[in-house]
């Protein structure tokens, strides 16, 4: 069986919309390959009114131990260089380069610490 978090992320779709739209709780992956193989029009109508410029869910990995999980991403986020744990040590995250300056953004999803690396001239 299969939540339906997992199938709204696996149709690329909000879990409001999943909701709003009659997909169950759980469902079989059946039942979630048929929503794939034959979109109901709601879901052909979604795709179609996409721009493209900021996807549905990412997919956060830390850079330290692996750990992952899918996320609505907000619209502050910028594009993260990695993300990590936020209970690792600083000495267990790749240092910055030389000539970048680093940024930190912490609660990104539901534990992460996301980095942004840029060139210290930008």
């Amino acid at each position: 069986m299969i939540s339906r978090r997992d199938a709204a992320i696996a149709l690329d779709i909000p879990l409001e919309m999943a909701q709003r739209h009659g997909i169950p709780t759980r469902l079989s992956q059946a039942e979630l390959t048929e929503l794939q193989d034959s979109p109901p029009a709601w879901l052909v109508q979604s795709r179609a009114n996409r721009t493209g410029k900021r996807p549905v869910w990412v997919h956060l990995n830390c850079v330290v131990c692996g750990y992952a999980e899918a996320a609505r991403p907000k619209k502050w986020w910028p594009e993260f260089t990695y993300v990590f744990c936020g209970h690792h040590r600083d000495s267990e995250v790749p240092g910055v380069l030389p000539g970048e300056v680093r940024s930190e953004f912490e609660g990104i999803g539901s534990r992460f610490v996301g980095i942004v690396d840029v060139p210290a001239d930008s």
